[in-house]
């Protein structure tokens, strides 16, 4: 068994190490601080979902799906939630860094588990690559605003430079100086609060959460009294489908409650506060998510909306200058949080995946001081601020969300595979177990009744080659959905994994084929490493 791609972390022996203190972390009697609470999980949530997305990508699910994109925002949310509730049941059982990867370790087995931390990596790095950049265009905003310019080639990078700044830049050996120094200098600024203290993060996220939630609420307030309810018609204006074209943005908006996990050895008593904490958030950003959308595609036609700045582009369509400029400032705040919760949970992922030997011993080094993982916070900082400062990469959301898709369908999955939870005192979360036996097939059966010309349209070759390649994801998705179907009937499967489960792969067939080239290339680099050294270095194997 030790040698097997498919050994397994054991959930007693995960239990057990982390209450006597036995991780790479602890051998020095090095711990990391048990400070979290609710309320700062709550505010970690939030801080991480309440950002790029509400303050960019949302124009351009608006411009495609009209009013209706609230309906994908609810979609997105439920969605989410059946994911959330997997993820508390794991939290309250592995109460221990590594989120998606730990809990993948316990049912799935190694090589499973060093996928989908592989594929956090993606989601993580690029994720906050896209939102350093889009914090860089923010913040020239505000400086211009108080009469302060950057030169064009400290503020921009070569691919999407004009002539004239090409030709501005200082030149070295022939080639234009051009970067992107204020999204590089925030990553360091970042890294940095990261690297000194999970008490200063956490200090720093709860006020700029506390901030950007009062600065959303009086934006949600005034705007609705610049609503013409006639742009609300037609809801759907390019039906169903062009709602569902803004899948990638919506989701973009919603992939930060899973850093929440990643923070469970810094939590005071994660088995209760940690479910809670992920939840809460996640309800808190639906509801605001919802209500500016309302207001958004309100206050001026859902075809004007395709913007890097819609909150900021409304106020200014309807004669108000100076709420934008403080819509700039909240957007400020509110990528620069991203940025911190992103940059903590990085670190710890690969911390985790250290201490198994998948990675160098290095990577879980805890700081004697600062008590937190030292050397993966640099290595983060420098894999995110280096590109950041050089590359164009604003438009990544496909990218990080099938990334955070696929995390989302082995944690629901995962939570098939894990034995019924022994009743104890404690008070933790308990996943309710509804039986699928009957309602997954019916609801199922409902679904291709509802919807079976567009799935007869999607299964077809009529298009030929070039048409039907788009459609081998929901090809894929069909095969899963007829297995799970039946494995429900036979084995009386737990309802909501396996509607988290389906409902996140669905939402992986609207991501365009590209972007599963791409992330299937990363995948395959990611496996060249795992055989090439993790395989070898696990402690599975050794022991």
């Amino acid at each position: 068994m030790s040698n097997s791609l498919f050994r397994k972390k054991s959930l007693t022996t995960i239990i057990k190490d982390a209450n006597e203190g036995m991780s790479d972390g602890h051998e020095t009697g090095v711990g990391m601080h048990k400070v979290l609470k609710v309320k700062d999980l709550t505010a970690m949530g939030i801080a991480a979902v309440i950002g790029a997305g509400i303050f960019s990508t949302i124009g351009e699910a608006s411009f495609h799906g009209g009013p209706g994109v609230s309906l994908l925002f609810i979609i997105t949310a439920v969605t989410c939630g059946f994911s959330a509730l997997c993820y508390a049941e794991f939290a309250s059982r592995v109460p221990v860094s590594g989120s998606a990867y730990t809990y993948s370790y316990v049912t799935f087995g190694e090589l499973a588990a060093w996928v989908i931390g592989w594929a956090l990596i993606l989601e993580y790095a690029i994720g906050n690559i896209a939102v350093a950049i889009s914090w860089s265009g923010y913040c020239n905003n505000l400086l211009r605003g108080l009469g302060i310019a950057l030169p064009d080639w400290l503020s921009s990078n070569y691919d999407s430079a004009s002539q004239a700044t090409i030709e501005a830049a200082p030149h070295i050996f022939g080639i234009p100086f051009i970067v992107n120094l204020p999204a590089f200098l925030i990553v360091i600024l970042i890294t940095y609060l990261a690297y000194v203290g999970i008490r200063e993060s956490k200090r720093s996220a709860n006020f700029m959460v506390g901030l950007k939630i009062l600065v959303i609420l009086f934006v949600i307030a005034l705007g609705f009294f610049y609503v013409n309810p006639g742009n609300w018609n037609p809801f759907m204006p390019n039906g169903f489908s062009g709602v569902l074209k803004g899948v990638s943005a919506v989701f973009f908006a919603y992939i930060g409650f899973d850093a929440v996990s990643t923070t469970a050895e810094e939590c005071a008593n994660p088995q209760r506060d940690l479910p809670k904490g992920m939840i809460y958030s996640l309800i808190i950003c639906t509801v605001l998510y919802v209500l500016i959308s309302f207001v958004l595609t309100g206050m001026v036609p859902y075809y004007k909306l395709k913007v890097d700045d819609p909150l900021a582009f409304v106020f200014n369509e309807v004669n108000l200058p100076g709420i934008s400029y403080i819509i700039s400032v909240s957007a400020v705040v509110a990528t620069t949080s991203v940025l911190l919760v992103f940059q903590i949970g990085q670190p710890r992922i690969w911390m985790s995946m250290s201490r198994d030997g998948l990675l160098p011993k290095k990577f879980a080094k805890i700081h004697p001081r600062f008590k937190t993982p030292s050397f993966a916070t640099i290595i983060t900082g420098i894999l995110v601020g280096v590109p950041a400062l050089f590359l164009n990469l604003t438009i990544v959301t496909d990218l990080t969300s099938i990334g955070t898709l696929f995390a989302f369908i082995l944690v629901c999955g995962g939570v098939l595979m894990l034995p019924p939870q022994e009743k104890t005192e404690e008070k933790r979360f308990r996943l309710p177990y509804i039986s699928g036996q009957i309602i997954v097939p019916v609801l199922v059966l409902g679904l291709i009744v509802l919807f079976r010309g567009e799935i007869a349209r999607r299964l077809s070759f009529e298009g030929g080659w070039e048409v039907w390649k788009h459609n081998i994801p929901f090809f894929f998705f069909v095969i899963v959905t007829v297995l799970i179907t039946w494995f429900s009937a036979i084995r009386k499967l737990s309802l909501i994994p396996v509607l988290g489960l389906l409902s996140c792969f669905y939402l992986m067939t609207e991501i365009a084929l590209k972007n599963w080239i791409v992330f299937s290339i990363w995948l395959v680099i990611g496996l060249s490493i795992y055989f090439l050294y993790s395989y070898r270095h696990s402690k599975l194997r050794q022991a």
